[in-house]
């Protein structure tokens, strides 16, 4: 190689391990937030029921806890414009890591609470402030991230990209499940429920000190850098998203509906209804979900290559096909009465809501253009966080109770039907840079 072409193998090099590192940062930043998420819905279905409410009807318990655990989901719209705003004002970069912290400090200071038994009322009072406050971190966490990748993307792969933040969620339930098996396979039911449900929230401090490390090495994207060199910046981006791009908020909103449906349903209502009705043990039922979470983690990238190859809209709808078609498979599955036929119920489900979640992000960060896509792309998914995810788990319940299984399925399918018509009006894709 001569001197004259050092220079550019050099700055190509550079740029390669660049682009690495901030897709690792994309991914590990999503890995902890999905971490921090997921120990507490393992917590709100196995340990706060028992710990932080009053003793008495176990099913009143848990509703209440899933109602904390429905807390988060109506923080986050508050996350998005509070982030989003710095995100799109300020910068990628210094928001993710004051989102990272929001985030990290709630979950941390949930290992430390007293319970109902040692601060009656004020327990499960404190429970749900910092149940907000993840919540608010998490919805200024990822459109950030997913920000973070897609804007450093070739335009051929920005599905490809934008899959890296979305596999921290698969990541971060592995992660969080096994620490879960670990602490119940070797702790008591006693110990556990005394102290040792607090170990993993006290250790996510670790793994935040990792993130923030990761995220301050960082640069911040090139399409932000842009829009502040032609002073594209907008004053009041939540104000120029409501006023300029209703359209594409409700949209986006109702494109994602059945994601957070599907997923919660996978996930916190699974096991609940497995271990208090199908009368599976907590570890035995927990070590089905991890099995069924590795077709999550599988499909995340093969929806991406389909989807830059495709077309993200081409993506969503076939996989929202899908979600409709398991609805109604939902109860004869989960209600098999074999380990084979629930497994197959959490392959099944999860495998498909890794073929919604992989092209969402870019999806939603195309829609919106750069001034604004912080605050639109983060406040259209929490939206469907809030219409899809927050309830699903109550009303799943309440659906099962009064008219039996195949009725959580028939839920499924109707939100799936009202996102694929949702997703019939978004636009082929046409990135709004």
């Amino acid at each position: 190689m001569t001197s004259a072409n050092a220079p550019a193998a050099a700055t190509r090099a550079a740029s390669g391990a660049d682009k690495r590192r901030v897709l690792f940062a994309s991914l590990i930043g999503t890995t902890i937030e999905f971490f921090d998420f997921y120990i507490y819905a393992t917590a709100a279905v196995l340990v706060f029921p028992q710990l932080f409410f009053p003793p008495g009807d176990p099913a009143t318990a848990t509703l209440q806890s899933f109602a904390t655990f429905a807390l988060a989901f109506i923080a986050r719209p508050f996350g998005s414009a509070l982030f989003g705003h710095f995100g799109d004002r300020v910068g990628r970069k210094a928001t993710l890591v004051a989102a990272l912290l929001t985030m990290g400090v709630s979950t941390v200071v949930i290992g430390l609470l007293p319970t109902y038994a040692q601060a009656g009322l004020a327990a499960p009072l404190l429970l749900a402030l910092c149940r907000l406050g993840q919540g608010v971190g998490l919805g200024g966490e990822w459109g950030g991230a997913v920000l973070l990748a897609t804007e450093n993307a070739p335009p051929d792969k920005r599905a490809w990209y934008g899959m890296f933040p979305q596999l921290g969620a698969p990541i971060g339930f592995l992660l969080s499940t096994g620490v879960f098996l670990a602490l119940t396979h070797w702790m008591s039911d006693a110990a556990f429920l005394a102290w040792g449900w607090r170990i993993p929230f006290l250790a996510s401090a670790v793994l935040v000190l990792v993130g923030l490390w990761v995220r301050l090495r960082i640069a911040e994207t090139p399409d932000f850098q842009r829009a502040v060199d032609r002073d594209e910046r907008v004053r009041l981006p939540m104000a120029s998203v409501l006023r300029e791009h209703p359209g594409r908020l409700l949209a986006g909103t109702l494109s994602l509906v059945a994601t957070f449906v599907l997923f919660y349903l996978m996930t916190v209502f699974a096991l609940s209804w497995g271990t208090s009705k199908l009368g599976y043990s907590r570890e035995h039922f927990l070590w089905l979900q991890m099995l069924g979470v590795l077709f999550f983690a599988l499909t995340i990238p093969l929806a991406a290559l389909y989807a830059d190859r495709f077309g993200r809209r081409n993506a969503m709808l076939a996989a929202t096909v899908l979600i409709i078609g398991f609805g109604f498979a939902f109860a004869p599955l989960l209600e098999s009465g074999s380990d084979w036929g629930v497994l197959a119920f959490l392959a099944l489900g999860l495998g498909a809501m890794g073929l919604t979640y992989g092209p969402c992000g870019t999806i939603l960060a195309e829609m919106f253009p750069t001034a604004v896509r912080y605050t639109g792309a983060s406040l259209a998914f929490n939206l469907a966080g809030i219409l899809g995810a927050s309830p699903a788990p109550y009303i799943a319940t309440r659906l099962g109770e009064r008219f039996g299984l195949q009725s959580v399925g028939w839920y499924l399918a109707a939100m799936g039907a009202l996102t694929l018509l949702a997703l019939l009006t978004v636009r082929r894709d046409s990135p709004a840079r």
